[in-house]
């Protein structure tokens, strides 16, 4: 590494700075929403959009790769030599649905600019992790012509499905996505404070379907008599936790692996600042949950069961007097070590089905099983991604277990063996919900934070070792 190459690179970065906001805002009005297929043309004509935008900036093997579901985007630049380290950046395209829709202040996939804030479906979560990397990629080869480490781009379109096909495509790429270190550009920090995330849960997302008469009834005529798909919703969700807020499911709690001093530590020193920022971002006048934990406990090292949508009759404006034939709800686990997620996908559906009576039939579909995945906490990886902060947020980025899932990043884990580490460039508000935005002053800050991780990188590794 010379400090040459890498001012070089930050300074073309600073002198396109527009025209790489211009282009992130032409990417986000690409509206990949994954979970719903009328938005399947969308997906490939992103994947299709980022695989032109890679083959510009000169990266080789750019291509599409199909999946039993939503394609994935790859591209590499391996002339940095056999004796330095291979790092495979990924991050995912797809995104989640806008509704409601009525919330949000301006169209959801028109960017706007409004006190320093990008507004746009995708701004944080995660098309950001995949622009990101790319314009800083753009500015060291603009800048030097060559990058200071061998360089893999796995960018996903299905994560806000939970990758239910991703599992597969690791284990029958695993030449492809050889590696010495996984870079995750999903998530973000705080505003005030960068964040390497040390431990993610695994996820088993679910639908429950309740059905009962061929087709809506009235409520006058059959009230009494046919029961009522809805009512037995209710007493399935009421049944998934108990008075304390423990998940009621038997077995649910039987795997998780205790937390150890060191990270008892860790979570206590964070405990009293993150209470107020999760508190504030929540907009909820207390938590919630058992008492025998604490709240980074409960938030980050514990499994939970959560209901993400319910449905069942009329909805609309006034009333509708009806018996509704079908009724069912969403729900998503979050995973801890040592919890198997096709194990607890087991539970749920048993719990779930032991509900079904003579006079309703209950159906359960699992949608999405992810792993959870330990993460680097220090090493050559580490203190390049600590030096790369200080040199462009000025302060030492904090250790922080993460409450959310990348299901890839169990997969990757299990399969191919790899070290990993995060460098999330999400960092705004709203991330799943109406007015998403990012803060615009960490798009550029995000791009010389990478410049410096990769040659920083370089410098530290001992020749392919990063740990």
């Amino acid at each position: 590494m010379t400090t040459t190459d890498v001012a070089a690179a930050l300074a073309q970065a600073r002198a396109q700075h527009e025209r790489y906001l211009d282009g992130f805002k032409t990417f986000l009005r690409i509206p990949s929403i994954s979970t719903d297929p009328a938005y399947q043309a969308e997906i490939e004509r992103a994947a299709r959009w980022l695989v032109q935008e890679m083959e510009r900036i000169g990266l080789e093997h750019c291509r599409i790769i199909p999946t039993a579901g939503h394609p994935v985007v790859y591209g590499d630049w391996l002339h940095a030599g056999a004796d330095r380290p291979t790092v495979l950046i990924y991050a995912h395209y797809d995104v989640q649905p806008v509704d409601p829709r009525e919330l949000w202040h301006s169209d959801p996939f028109e960017p706007v600019e409004r006190e320093g804030k990008l507004f746009a479906r995708g701004a944080i979560d995660d098309k950001v992790g995949v622009f990101v990397n790319l314009k800083a990629l753009e500015a060291i080869l603009s800048a030097t012509g060559r990058l200071p480490v061998n360089v893999k781009l796995l960018f996903e379109g299905e994560e806000e499905m939970g990758s239910p096909h991703m599992t597969d495509f690791v284990r029958e790429q695993r030449e492809l996505l050889a590696a010495d270190l996984l870079l995750i550009s999903d998530g973000g920090s705080e505003p005030d404070q960068p964040v390497i995330d040390t431990a993610l849960r695994g996820i088993v997302a679910a639908e429950v379907t309740v059905s009962g008469p061929s087709h809506d009834l009235h409520s006058g005529t059959y009230g009494g008599i046919v029961h009522n798909p809805a009512h037995l919703v209710g007493r399935i969700i009421a049944a998934l936790h108990d008075a304390n807020g423990r998940v009621a499911i038997p077995g649910f709690y039987d795997d998780v692996a205790p937390l150890s001093a060191v990270e008892r530590e860790l979570l206590a020193a964070q405990e009293a600042a993150m209470r107020e920022t999760l508190q504030q971002q929540a907009g909820v006048r207390a938590f919630w949950g058992p008492a025998e934990a604490t709240l980074l406990e409960r938030a980050t090292a514990l499994p939970t069961c959560d209901v993400n949508g319910l449905y069942g009759g009329y909805a609309g404006p006034g009333g509708k007097t009806i018996i509704p034939a079908r009724a069912g709800f969403k729900v998503s686990m979050r995973l801890v070590p040592n919890q198997d997620p096709q194990r607890i996908a087991e539970q749920f559906s048993a719990f779930v089905r032991q509900f079904a009576t003579e006079t309703l039939d209950v159906e359960v579909q699992i949608l999405a099983l992810g792993w959870w995945a330990r993460l680097l906490t220090e090493g050559r990886a580490v203190e390049a991604l600590k030096r790369a902060y200080v040199a462009t947020w000025g302060k030492a980025p904090a250790l922080h277990r993460e409450g959310g899932s990348i299901p890839v990043m169990g997969a990757i884990q299990r399969e191919l063996g790899l070290p990993m580490t995060t460098l999330g460039h999400g960092i705004g508000r709203n991330v799943h919900a109406p007015n998403e935005f990012l803060y615009l002053e960490y798009f550029g800050r995000g791009i010389a934070t990478t410049i410096h991780f990769l040659y920083n990188l370089a410098e530290l590794a001992d020749g392919r070792t990063v740990i």
